[in-house]
């Protein structure tokens, strides 16, 4: 009964009238599995049928029912709510289609999760009262899917925050970057929230306004550049040394 009945509307929506050569009619179905919790709880299915890119019919297992959404969808509603056994099944499709699919799609997501390397870096400095700005970045992660997003004070921040997508770095992994623009305060914690697969927590940076970053590039090289100084001295003298105690003096 459910075969027929389907195979009658999708014959419906795929068939192709040409008038004059001009008029083309096409529909198409499409299924889809929506889920946000690793333990599938809110698993909801959708089952649409297209007719030249319109939504004519819909099934979804939230309301467990079928709805129209043009005349030609309502009567096929009407007409497929009424039996028991197609709902049922239709119904049965988010263990049976969805739950197991997604089980099996992520648990071999999971098992190559790389989890992202996290910074924040000062892109803009505050001067006279003005705003500064942050950049929170992830770098080569694995999947794709991530949620950046800022603390101030270990509370969220809605505002003057803007992102990046989730950029393809070329070699599987992604990159993000999100933005935040704010105005110094004085014992003000600011952090970067990183939500991804591979965490079993969200991982928070703190932000540390002691130095910029470029400061602080200065300081590390200038002490690299000392570090490496006295090692070539010691070198040196070292050498002089050993040169000095294999010479034989000779009285003039």
């Amino acid at each position: 009964m459910l075969l027929s009945n389907l195979l009658c509307f999708l014959l419906i929506l795929m068939l192709s009238v040409f008038t004059g050569g001009e008029d083309v009619y096409f529909g198409g179905r499409l299924s889809r599995c929506i889920y946000s919790t690793s333990d599938y709880s809110d698993m909801v299915f959708m089952d649409d049928y297209l007719f030249n890119k319109d939504k004519v019919l819909q099934f979804n297992s939230t309301l467990g029912k079928f709805v129209g959404y043009t005349d030609l969808g309502v009567m096929n509603a009407e007409r497929l709510n009424k039996d028991p056994n197609i709902l049922q099944q239709y119904q049965a499709n988010v263990d049976r289609f969805c739950r197991h699919n997604a089980q099996l799609f992520d648990s071999a997501v999971r098992d190559k999760t790389v989890e992202p390397t996290v910074k924040i870096t000062s892109v803009k400095q505050s001067h006279g009262g003005n705003q500064a700005m942050l950049m929170c970045s992830a770098f080569r992660f694995y999947p794709q899917r991530i949620t950046v997003s800022w603390l101030k004070d270990d509370k969220p921040v809605t505002s003057d925050v803007t992102s990046t997508e989730e950029l393809a770095d070329g070699d599987w992994y992604y990159q993000i970057h999100s933005h935040l623009e704010y105005t110094p305060k004085s014992g003000e914690k600011i952090s970067c929230m990183v939500h991804h697969a591979s965490l079993k927590k969200p991982k928070i940076v703190d932000w540390d306004p002691s130095l910029p970053e470029s400061e602080r590039n200065k300081i590390v090289i200038g002490a690299s550049g000392l570090v490496l100084g006295i090692v070539i001295a010691a070198a040196g003298l070292i050498y002089y040394k050993k040169k000095s105690n294999g010479r034989i003096l000779v009285p003039h």
